[in-house]
């Protein structure tokens, strides 16, 4: 399941984090066997959330689950509408499976270096 998210402007930040720590973990209380986020570093406010389910079944239970209406209340205004997520079958994958990083791990982003006699 790939979830088409776009934050508002000036939220992108603030958005991908709750995706990350929220949205997405909580797939696996309701069977997903894998997920990810990945956020558009050619536009900022395009998040792909993607989820390993094995049933349609599952993918709404999670979906329609008190988590994820919750969620989407609680950040209503910060994504913006409407929401698109689309089933896809995967048919060959390969490589080791990446390992889950949170912002909290990702180095602080470089601090300018003044020019000397600026």
């Amino acid at each position: 399941m790939h979830v088409q998210w776009y934050a508002t402007v000036f939220r992108g930040d603030m958005f991908v984090d709750a995706v990350s720590e929220f949205a997405a973990p909580a797939t696996l209380k309701y069977g997903a066997r894998r997920y990810s986020v990945q956020r558009s570093q050619d536009d900022a406010y395009r998040i792909t959330q993607q989820i390993w389910f094995e049933s349609k079944d599952d993918w709404y239970r999670y979906w329609e689950g008190p988590e994820m209406r919750e969620f989407r209340a609680r950040y209503s205004g910060k994504y913006q509408v409407p929401l698109t997520y689309v089933w896809f079958s995967e048919y060959a994958a390969d490589g080791a499976v990446p390992e889950t990083v949170v912002p909290a791990d990702l180095d602080p982003e470089p601090q300018p270096t003044p020019v000397a006699g600026a």
